[in-house]
């Protein structure tokens, strides 16, 4: 059965970073509900390639209502932990042992949610230092799965590693 996937995503994520993981959750059957400040707006990636309706707004939704979390890159996720609304979701997320997915500038809300703690983990090169400050055991490859709930990956060239290993978790 296809579960219920939160993506918190606003402008300028990573367009590939977020268009080809959720194309193969939803070809494996997943729902991919996307969330931001308010429902029906949409979002534009920062290459302008992907644009994304809102599917739900963070006050409308409880890390209760989903089955795994996914953290798209780019710019969106360093937007998205200036608001504790989101940090607080992806919290629940995490101490709830529900899988998280998070690539590239994706770990900066863990990093906030203070939720990266001895975990084995990987984000882009420019976080990576940021990911150890917050207790992070770093690995530079371009996948890693820690405690099979958390995959992290660094750059929109480990999609493919990154969306097999979701997959996996989510099966």
């Amino acid at each position: 059965m296809g579960k219920k996937i939160a993506c918190l995503i606003t402008n300028m994520f990573e367009d590939s970073e977020y268009t080809d993981p959720a194309k193969s959750y939803k070809e494996a059957g997943h729902e991919v509900i996307t969330i931001e400040k308010e429902k029906g707006k949409s979002v534009e990636g920062k290459q302008g390639n992907a644009n994304v309706k809102i599917d739900k707004g963070i006050d409308e939704v409880s890390a209760n209502d989903f089955d795994a979390l996914f953290i798209p890159g780019g710019f969106s996720p360093d937007i998205l932990r200036a608001d504790d609304r989101f940090v607080q979701f992806t919290k629940e997320m995490m101490n709830a042992k529900k899988p998280v997915f998070a690539i590239c500038h994706g770990p900066q809300l863990l990093i906030t949610a203070k939720t990266l703690e001895n975990r084995d983990a990987t984000g882009y090169k420019s976080i990576q230092v940021d990911m150890e400050y917050a207790g992070a055991k770093v690995q530079d490859t371009e996948v890693v799965v820690c405690q099979n709930q958390l995959v992290t990956s660094r750059t929109p060239d480990d999609i493919p590693a990154f969306t097999k290993e979701s997959l996996e978790l989510l099966s």
